[in-house]
Order: structure tokens, then sequence, then C-alpha cells
């Protein structure tokens, strides 16, 4: 599913490329592009699902100056290690995710199929979020620079 997830956010998204309404045909793009059809259907449901939170009066509001300390259940800790969690702090504290995008994160992260979520995956997910919630554009760009951004020189000697 989340093969299928980056295919249409590179495809269509990040490509600027208009986004195909008819859910038919692009299920039918999919199935010609090799993806399995219930994958395709978990796919395009986690989708919706995402519009649904971005449309929502969503309970994550809150005033966004407020600090606020996330404890993870242990569903979540099993499918996001610790590294995960980390990004997911760092992130919040250089204001690239606030209290609402951050859970609007976790909530779909735990709608994938994946086990355990990899940091690059995850970077993924963020991106997909912030580029579906309204006024984020800065953070999606803060965010899009740090997944494709290069590090210069040699780390080590």
């Amino acid at each position: 599913m989340f093969d299928i997830l980056m295919y249409l956010f590179e495809n269509y998204v990040h490509s600027e490329v208009e986004m195909m309404v008819d859910e038919d045909q692009l299920t039918k793009e999919l199935t010609r592009a090799g993806f399995h059809q219930s994958e395709i259907i978990k796919a395009l449901s986690w989708l919706e699902h995402l519009a649904d939170l971005r449309e929502s009066d969503t309970p994550y509001l809150c005033d966004h100056n407020q600090h606020s300390f996330r404890i993870y259940t242990p569903e979540e800790t099993e499918k996001l290690d610790v590294e995960c969690r980390g990004f997911l702090m760092f992130l919040e504290q250089i204001n690239v995710l606030s209290v609402e995008t951050r859970e609007m994160v976790i909530d779909r992260v735990m709608e994938l199929d994946e086990s355990v979520l990899v940091l690059e995956d995850l970077k993924w997910v963020i991106l997909m979020v912030l580029f579906n919630a309204p006024g984020h554009e800065s953070a999606y760009a803060q965010m899009e620079d740090l997944v494709f951004e290069q590090p210069e020189g040699r780390l080590h000697s």
C-alpha cells in the first residue's frame, strides 16, 4: 500500500500534475502500473481518510503556542521506533509540525500496513500530510528541503 501512496505522490502531487478525480480511471492506471486491486483500494481509502482529517473539526486543534508532551501508545511505539519519534519531536521543535499535524501524521502512520515504519517512509507520510493541510505551505516547503537536501562535503575524515 505504501508503494502506491509513494507512486501517487511522486507522479501527481510532487510533479505538480493535476490529480485525476475519477477513482475508476485512477484504479485502472494503478493496475496497469502493476499494483494489486486490494492494495489500491487500501491506498485510496488511506488518502480519503487523510482528506477527512483535513476537512473535519479535528480534536487535535489546540493553542499552537502551548507546548505539549506526547505519550505514545504501545501500538504506536511498535510502529514508530525511537528514531521516528525523535524526528517527530524535532519537527515540532523547529515548527515544521504543529500538534495538529503531528497527530494527523501519527493517525495516518497507524493506518499503514507496515508493522514498523522506517524514518525515510515517515518523512514521506509527513510530506503527504503537510501537503494536504491548508495553511501549512511553509512547513511543507521546510519538510521538502529536509527530505531532498543532500549533505555537502564529507561528513567524516
